[in-house]
Parts: structure tokens; C-alpha cells; sequence
């Protein structure tokens, strides 16, 4: 399993369109063959922050969703909702590792 933790700042007078842009890019992205989670979480102590949590079945799966033009939608429509640069981290999971997970 291929795990992409992605941390968001947004403009507080773009978090709701944030949030909307973002949750149609998960149910998008939970369509793909090789996803198997699209997590979108907003942090409680402070509602700019967002943690997405996208898990492939293979590093080449998540290179295939950046191709998506669900993905490419979102990338644009958010880009300038920013407060800062977006920070991605990826991730060789080890428990779980069922591909059905």
C-alpha cells in the first residue's frame, strides 16, 4: 500500500469551498481502481488546517490520480485558496497491508 498525507492551509474566507471542492475530489478519487481511502480531515483546533489521507494500492496508482481530471479540477479550482504552500508526504504502509484493507 502507497500512503499520501497532505496537509492544507487554507484562506479562512475559503474553507467552505474548500471543503466542497476537496469532498468532490475524494468521491472522485474513491472510484479509482488502484484507491482504497480518501480521507479529508479538518483539524478541530483550527478550522484553515485539513489533513487528506489517500491511500493506492500502488505508488503507481497514486501517481495515475495526479493524471485525473477530477484531480487536475482541484488543483486549479483550490490553488489560490492557499495560505501557504500545500506539504505531502508519502508513505510505505506496513500495517495494514491488505490490499483489501
Amino acid at each position: 500500500m502507497y500512503v499520501a498525507c497532505v496537509t492544507a492551509f487554507v484562506k479562512p474566507e475559503h474553507v467552505d469551498r474548500f471543503i466542497e471542492a476537496t469532498l468532490e475530489n475524494a468521491r472522485n478519487s474513491r472510484q479509482e481502481p488502484e484507491n482504497v481511502r480518501f480521507d479529508v480531515l479538518q483539524a478541530e483546533d483550527d478550522p484553515t488546517r485539513f489533513f487528506l489521507y489517500e491511500v493506492y494500492r500502488t505508488k503507481e496508482g497514486s501517481a495515475a490520480h495526479k493524471k485525473t481530471p477530477h484531480y487536475l479540477k482541484w488543483r486549479e479550482t483550490v490553488a489560490d485558496w492557499m495560505a501557504e504552500p500545500r506539504v505531502g508526504v508519502t508513505h510505505n504502509s506496513l500495517f495494514p497491508g491488505d490490499p483489501d484493507w
